[in-house]
């Protein structure tokens, strides 16, 4: 899979915001070319809230195994939750730059976030299946806030 076909089917599922910093926009410059997902109906930022998933196309300080620096590599980050991060990490760690795996994140596995560098035939529908997953659980945390506000 593609990054394009990755951020289509994301847009797809409904009220995604997409953001792709880019060299004009006064983002940081780690962060061009990269993709972040949020819920977000109303095209509004969310303050208060991370991602729901992430595509990453280089390693960032202190997240270099998945060797990110590869031509050509980047990793798609999903906030899959407590139990399917479980469901999909019980076999242990594995290596964290192998293409096509879904694993632990390097990094924010202690916050449920999975991660697949350069996903392909044997981690497309999983991925597929976790980033809907992902958006749920971002669509219902963006409808408790609003109801919230609410008078």
């Amino acid at each position: 899979m593609s990054i394009e076909e990755i951020i289509e089917f994301v847009r797809g599922l409904g009220g995604v915001l997409v953001l792709q910093p880019g060299q004009d926009d006064g983002s940081p410059e780690i962060a061009w070319g990269d993709a972040f997902f949020y819920y977000a109906p109303d095209g509004a930022v969310p303050k208060a809230t991370q991602p729901f998933a992430t595509v990453v196309t280089k390693d960032y300080p202190g997240d270099e195994e998945s060797r990110l620096d590869r031509p050509g590599a980047f990793r798609v980050n999903i906030a899959a939750g407590k139990d399917a991060f479980a469901r999909w990490t019980a076999q242990g760690p594995g290596d964290p730059s192998a293409a096509d795996v879904l694993q632990a994140h390097p990094v924010y596995a202690d916050a449920g976030w999975l991660a697949v560098v350069n996903p392909g035939p044997a981690t497309g529908e999983a991925m597929r299946e976790l980033l809907r997953t992902a958006h749920g659980q971002a669509r219902r945390r963006y409808e408790r806030r609003s109801a919230l506000r609410r008078p």
